[in-house]
């Protein structure tokens, strides 16, 4: 499977991250031992009716349809399995924050197919109290990782590490890779907790919101956002008002225009990548 994708920014994953709005949580976050809330039942069920709404089908047999392998007609998008939960690596826990979980909720991602055997990634969040679907990306790697990680290890929390683009399943004091980005990261068989952290705090603690390094310029590469790495925005030009999926994560991962907000399908490339 090919995912095209420009190493994610620091910036847009880390210092970008003030924006998160309720994604429908079941309970307070927890610690980093236990893990971060999940989102209640109710949110992935919305979730997943925003995935299968013929309007999100329309802009599927678009995107399949965009590089000719497909017709439009022909492309015949369905939505397979459940939303899941995608957490990323938590910028409060990078910062040493008592209580801190190690990975917080960014989005909810439900797996889409096309007749031809194409697969995307539906990236879903709450917006102005509706489930809407801001990103469509190439391949399956969020649901893929969400099952591989409760295989190995069953009740874990999995959470992406975007600034590696590394996959990783955590619970308790353990965390092991999911694939190969995190192998190299934390070893075959993983880390604790514990060390975790701390490689992390080496890696980004100096990247955080209000850092000397954000301050300059310089994270994530590039001096300022540009155009095509903006907020999403509605037709009135105001941003939108929705988690940090859509101003902070997705910023600087490729062309960021809001699926429902102005017609055009958002396609995040991602580089190509053996999962392990």
């Amino acid at each position: 499977m090919t995912r095209h994708l420009p190493r994610p920014l620091v910036r847009a994953a880390l210092a970008g991250s003030a924006l998160t709005l309720s994604l429908g949580l079941a309970a307070p976050a927890a610690s980093a031992d236990s893990g971060p809330a999940a989102p209640s039942a109710a949110s992935r069920d919305a979730a997943h009716k925003a995935a299968k709404a013929p309007k999100t089908l329309e802009t599927l047999s678009r995107f399949f349809s965009r590089e000719g392998a497909v017709t439009k007609a022909a492309a015949d998008p369905r939505v397979e399995g459940k939303a899941v939960p995608v957490y990323y690596l938590s910028p409060e826990f990078v910062a040493g924050k008592k209580g801190a979980p190690l990975a917080r909720l960014e989005f909810l991602a439900s797996k889409a197919v096309s007749s031809d055997g194409q697969e995307a990634s539906l990236w879903t969040v709450r917006r102005g109290g509706s489930w809407q679907v801001v990103n469509i990306a190439t391949g399956d790697d969020e649901t893929h990782y969400a099952r591989v990680g409760a295989e190995k290890l069953p009740g874990g929390t999995v959470f992406h590490e975007p600034q590696i683009n590394a996959w990783y399943v955590q619970s308790h004091a353990r965390v092991l890779p999911l694939d190969k980005d995190a192998v190299r990261a934390v070893g075959a068989d993983g880390t604790s907790l514990a060390a975790y952290r701390t490689r992390v705090q080496k890696a980004y603690a100096d990247k955080l919101p209000g850092s000397a390094y954000e301050k300059s310029g310089k994270a994530g590469g590039y001096d300022a956002p540009k155009p095509e790495q903006a907020s999403a925005a509605d037709p009135a030009g105001s941003p939108v008002e929705g988690p940090v999926t859509v101003a902070s994560s997705l910023a600087g991962a490729g062309a960021l225009v809001a699926l429902g907000l102005s017609g055009t399908a958002l396609v995040r490339r991602r580089r190509a990548r053996q999962r392990g």
